[in-house]
């Protein structure tokens, strides 16, 4: 008699191309910010006002409207690069602006860039306040 496999020896989810997504309170700043400030692929020919952007590596992320929206406490995107600073002086001139947390062991210079223990990164938010982040791709590994 041949083995069967029970329910939970099938995999749901193996192959299915999962997206994540994240609200903002007004989805033209956002489009705007995240297409034209940090220079994504963003749609938002999908309707209900939704758009989808795309990142490296061909992964969706869905971009959505909330009345009630409340910021993320916590780095929704992280965004590996090259040369943080090079980076934050980038996009600072694009004007975005550049979180400063003063926390025990992670103290920041005055371009909001945090170097030592862990990763070198900078945290920056998106207009709904949403907390990004760039980090040195070395550290990321």
């Amino acid at each position: 008699m041949a083995e069967t496999q029970t329910t939970r020896e099938k995999p749901i989810f193996k192959d299915i191309p999962a997206f994540s997504g994240f609200s903002v309170d007004d989805i033209s700043a956002a489009k705007d910010f995240y297409g034209e400030t940090l220079g994504l692929e963003v749609d938002a020919s999908g309707g209900m006002g939704v758009l989808m952007m795309k990142i490296a590596g061909g992964t969706n992320i869905m971009i959505y409207p909330k009345p009630n929206h409340t910021a993320a406490t916590f780095t929704i995107l992280n965004f590996p690069v090259d040369d943080v600073e090079k980076t934050v002086d980038e996009l600072t001139s694009r004007g975005v602006k550049f979180e400063h947390y003063d926390l025990p062991g992670l103290n920041a210079d005055n371009k909001g860039i945090h170097r030592g223990e862990g990763p070198t990164i900078a945290w920056f938010k998106d207009p709904a306040g949403n907390i990004l982040s760039v980090l040195e791709k070395d550290s990321t590994s």
